[in-house]
């Protein structure tokens, strides 16, 4: 026992040498910012209040509430496509489309956000790529073409740059379902639809649900699509605290807004806590 007491002193310290850096690189980048965050966000003029909390509501409510619906929409859309590549490359019987899709709808996965946000300034454009292909084909007159550089154009852009993330998910979720039970309902009759909605997306939902949380998350702290395609009020939340700091300098309004972004991002994460506890004691 002794011996065995001496051998593990040294590992142990070896070992918190090598977590070291890691802590310190959290401590500094991460709780360090977070602290000073809250800590701003709650002071004001020397005092403690929620005055910073007062100016954000007053100031930009309707971003707020812009911000839930612009993530909520594009995180529903991104769920959608995401289940229906998954489900044509799990169910498709044309080898050569799948084959197609499987190679294609990765590209967007590996695009920046802000080149994909320059890309749909130029495609999304009133005299953009995708009003002149339409002129061209005759589907559109010029006369009605309109920029989509809106709340549309941001929702195009999250749900174009994340679909292949989520897709990935959930395409390799659903290849590693046992294809008993998908040939049995085939021999059975059921459409490949009712086999998707009823046999796999059941057996695949915790993987998808882990796709769209993250998905969330990221579209909550994306900065340069709506600061690049929507120049417009309302916007979202990410622009205002950039706002706030480069034009006024002031940090306890932009620090009072992230901690309102918090607060949004970890109802989501409550509600997958809370189900996952529901669903056996831990999320999966």
């Amino acid at each position: 026992m002794a011996t065995d007491t001496q051998a593990n002193g040294p590992n142990r310290i070896i070992s918190m040498v090598l977590v070291a850096p890691s802590l310190l690189m959290i401590a500094l980048l991460f709780l360090y910012p977070l602290g000073f965050s809250v800590v701003s966000a709650f002071a004001e003029s020397g005092s403690w209040g929620l005055a910073n909390f007062y100016k954000a509501y007053q100031f930009y409510s309707r971003d707020i509430l812009f911000t839930i619906v612009i993530v909520l929409i594009s995180t529903a859309l991104v769920g959608l496509f995401a289940i229906a590549i998954g489900g044509y490359l799990t169910l498709g019987e044309n080898p050569r489309a799948v084959a197609i899709l499987r190679w294609l709808y990765r590209w967007p996965l590996f695009i920046p956000f802000i080149v994909s946000a320059q890309l749909m300034r130029t495609f999304l454009a009133k005299n953009g790529m995708m009003n002149n292909v339409l002129i061209e084909l005759g589907l559109l007159d010029q006369l009605q073409s309109v920029s989509f550089l809106d709340w549309r154009g941001i929702v195009v852009t999250f749900v174009w740059k994340q679909t292949p993330f989520v897709a990935l998910l959930v395409a390799g979720a659903m290849a590693a379902l046992d294809r008993t039970t998908i040939e049995a309902a085939r021999n059975l009759g059921a459409s490949r639809l009712r086999i998707l909605i009823e046999i796999i997306i059941p057996q695949i939902a915790t993987t998808l649900m882990v796709g769209l949380i993250l998905t969330y998350v990221v579209i909550m702290s994306v900065l340069s699509v709506p600061l690049m395609i929507n120049a417009q009020s309302p916007t979202m939340l990410t622009v205002d605290m950039a706002f706030r700091i480069n034009s006024y300098g002031d940090y306890g309004v932009a620090n009072a807004l992230g901690i309102i972004s918090y607060l949004i991002t970890g109802i989501v994460a409550w509600f997958y806590l809370r189900q996952g506890l529901d669903n056996g004691g831990s999320p999966k």
